[in-house]
């Protein structure tokens, strides 16, 4: 197992989304004191990656909302990035988007899946050409097939092209179970998740999680809090009643994908034995750097 690891925050742009729907049935009294809303009542919001860097290996978790959906679509969700932002985000920190060896895939919502192309005169192209897919099979199968009300998350035609190509190059690893080995020699694992979307994927190591959307902000911690935006939120629940013991077990980083202010935090328990933030990682000013 390769011994030196460095962990990237970078993040590729930022977007907005209605601040009801990110906390689904909490009151906007309680959200708004954290989350303020603009006058389209939309909420601010990160789109965080995570780049760990361990000899030979650059591993990308996630790739952010990408360049190709138009004007219409960046103004209704307030997108702010630059053209090929994830490339733009990787060469803060020294890196090519030919340099990452290796993307992990927690699920294949636009706002994660998008940076995977990139918008060109010639039509979209992919943007990881040497990376190794590590994506659930069972989430890409209902990716295929999602129900009508979530159906407009999945941008089927813009990434399935792109993840069939790969594994016809033999470029992706199919990821089975509810938990599992990712790439056993950086000692990264996964973890499951059901009620925002069907298997998605949480990776860890000994020292970070990657919470993409079962904890979206720190505001999320608290078990009731959460999403209308999830298929199942009284799954959602259950999930986090069964995750977040595992990250205070083992003493774990949590790594936000959307807070907009923190990257990340450190678990405890509060006098109600209530799962709280015990240390909270701001962001720097800076919108990629090593932690």
């Amino acid at each position: 197992m390769t011994s030196q690891k460095d962990y990237f925050i970078i993040q590729p742009a930022m977007f907005r989304l209605d601040g009801g729907a990110m906390y689904g049935i909490i009151p906007k009294p309680l959200w708004e004191k954290s989350s303020p809303p603009d006058e389209l009542n939309r909420i601010d919001l990160a789109l965080r990656l995570l780049l760990i860097k361990a000899g030979e290996k650059n591993v990308l978790i996630d790739t952010g909302i990408g360049d190709y959906h138009g004007d219409k679509f960046d103004q209704q969700f307030d997108v702010r990035s630059t053209k090929k932002p994830l490339e733009a985000a990787l060469k803060q920190i020294n890196l090519t988007a030919e340099d990452i060896t290796d993307l992990v895939i927690s699920h294949l919502h636009f706002d994660h899946i998008g940076g995977i192309v990139n918008h060109t005169p010639e039509g979209l192209e992919e943007a990881l050409p040497k990376a190794k897919l590590h994506l659930h099979k069972k989430h890409w199968e209902y990716s295929q097939k999602p129900t009508q009300r979530d159906s407009g998350s999945f941008h089927s035609k813009v990434f399935a092209p792109v993840i069939e190509k790969a594994d016809k190059e033999g470029r992706v690893h199919w990821l089975d179970g509810k938990e599992g080995e990712i790439i056993p020699e950086l000692g990264l694992k996964f973890i499951t998740s059901f009620g925002h979307t069907p298997w998605m994927i949480h990776p860890y190591d000994n020292k970070i999680i990657y919470m993409a959307d079962l904890i979206p902000t720190s505001n999320h911690i608290h078990i009731p809090w959460v999403m209308g935006y999830d298929i199942a939120p009284g799954v959602t629940t259950e999930d986090k009643d069964r995750v977040l013991p595992f990250i205070q077990e083992n003493d774990l980083k949590m790594v936000f994908e959307h807070d907009p202010d923190y990257w990340g935090a450190s678990l405890t328990k509060d006098e109600k034995g209530r799962y709280v933030a015990f240390e909270k990682y701001h962001c720097n000013d800076e919108s990629a750097y090593q932690v």
